[in-house]
Order: structure tokens, then sequence, then C-alpha cells
């Protein structure tokens, strides 16, 4: 799934957020530390980006094979 433009339930903007909060998760940081430097606080701006599985790049590689 792609992360949305805004939150679906307050429809603040967070689609902008997502690549530094993944870059800096996989880069050792704390999930909850990420997202509160992102200024995301409220819980459904942040259950988007904990809930998100990326997996366009496992449909990629099923279809090429």
């Amino acid at each position: 799934m792609q992360v949305p433009v805004r939150c679906f339930s307050c429809g603040k903007v967070i689609g902008d957020k997502w690549e530094e909060f993944k870059e800096r998760v996989e880069d050792g940081e704390e999930a909850g530390e990420v997202l509160d430097d992102l200024g995301l606080e409220k819980y459904c701006c942040r259950t988007v980006f904990l809930s998100n599985v990326d997996v366009i790049e496992e449909v990629g590689e099923h279809h090429l094979s």
C-alpha cells in the first residue's frame, strides 16, 4: 500500500513524511521518536505509518518471475 497524501481520519498532510520516516527507522531509530520528530502526534496519523506494509517491491518480484 502506498501512504496516502492525507490522513484518512483527520485530513492532515502526511504523505510527504513517509520517505524520511522509512529511512530513519531503517537506520535504527525508534519509530515513535521519529513520528514525534516529524510532528505526527495524533493516533490516526501514527497508525497510518505504523500499519503500512510496503509491498510494491514484493509484488514487482512476483510479477517479473
